[in-house]
């Protein structure tokens, strides 16, 4: 296999079976963007067996591919991570198996790049981690949210992940703290939710009858003067489910921009929230050869235990 500005060509084997081509090429060609390399294979440029394919082809075992040389204009280019991302990434996994491993996500990261954005977590992660052929995300958190974020190594694990996780054997946690007093028999929110354009291509989700089941489990974990420490488990995977339930059950998250109300917003000034509290506490899912329970947790960070320690200093949890 040719490399550096030469043709590549790539024989499939087991790893890659099933994996459509686009993004086989996204983890093979570190750097480019998704749109560059819609446009080569829609060109032509990338074949395989010798023939033009598509960009939603799943590779075979057997398959030769042929990837062009590609020289990327600075505005197209993933930017290079910098030592500082590379050392906070390294030091953030929380426990990692052969087939898998679990980061504890940095929140202002947002896990993919892109409108803007010019390096995601798991572009940054497959510069770090020079030595995995395959690095895919087994799901995703919001940009500001913290916490256990699960990453396949090879492409079975990422099918059986992503298998457990649509037969709801994935369970994930969640602490936040949200402004007023949860009551304790508030313990289900139960409301469908639909995506919408806000404008300037922001997409954000709503209450609407009309909209895709969700059901979220919200726990009281510490009663604070003006706010509530919940736990909430979301018993369905809808975007923002967890920050849209609370606020529809009139308890927006604190440091909620997109949900959150003018009286959350004060709150969060007076605690010093620097941004969303909503951090992924744990996990737990079947490890993908033995099917045993993994369970995986992450420590909330120094600025939300901070935030914490201010609120019990406000009043005397009760």
């Amino acid at each position: 296999m040719a490399e550096g500005r030469d043709i590549q060509w790539v024989d499939i084997g087991e790893a890659h079976a099933g994996q459509r081509i686009d993004n086989f090429l996204h983890t093979r060609l570190k750097g480019a963007p998704r749109a560059l390399i819609y446009r080569i294979v829609r060109k032509g440029e990338v074949r395989v067996n010798k023939k033009r394919v598509k960009a939603d082809y799943r590779l075979v075992p057997g398959d030769q591919v042929r990837i062009p040389p590609l020289r990327l204009a600075p505005e197209e280019a993933v930017r290079e991570v910098s030592d500082n991302l590379r050392n906070l990434l390294a030091g953030s996994v929380l426990i990692e198996g052969p087939q898998w491993l679990v980061i504890n996500k940095p929140s202002g990261l947002p896990v993919h790049g892109g409108s803007g954005v010019k390096i995601g977590l798991i572009e940054a992660l497959r510069q770090v981690r020079e030595d995995l052929d395959f690095l895919e995300l087994v799901h995703r958190l919001d940009r500001d949210t913290s916490g256990c974020l699960l990453l396949a190594k090879t492409r079975p694990a990422l099918l059986a992940l992503n298998t457990a996780l649509k037969q709801h054997k994935m369970e994930k946690r969640y602490l936040a703290l949200v402004a007023g007093r949860w009551p304790a028999r508030r313990d289900f929110v139960s409301a469908r939710l639909d995506r919408y354009d806000a404008g300037n291509g922001e997409r954000r989700v709503r209450v609407d009858p009309a909209g895709k089941v969700a059901r979220t489990r919200f726990a009281v974990q510490e009663t604070l003067a003006g706010v509530t420490l919940v736990e909430a488990e979301p018993v369905t995977g809808r975007t923002h489910q967890i920050r849209v339930h609370a606020a529809h059950a009139g308890y927006p998250l604190l440091g909620d921009d997109k949900y959150g109300t003018a009286a959350a917003r004060r709150l969060g000034a007076e605690l010093k929230l620097p941004r969303l509290f909503l951090h992924a506490a744990s996990l737990t899912f079947p490890e993908p050869n033995s099917g045993r329970p993994v369970r995986v947790r992450a420590p909330l960070g120094d600025e939300l235990e901070g935030v914490l320690e201010r609120a019990r200093g406000r009043g005397m949890s009760s």
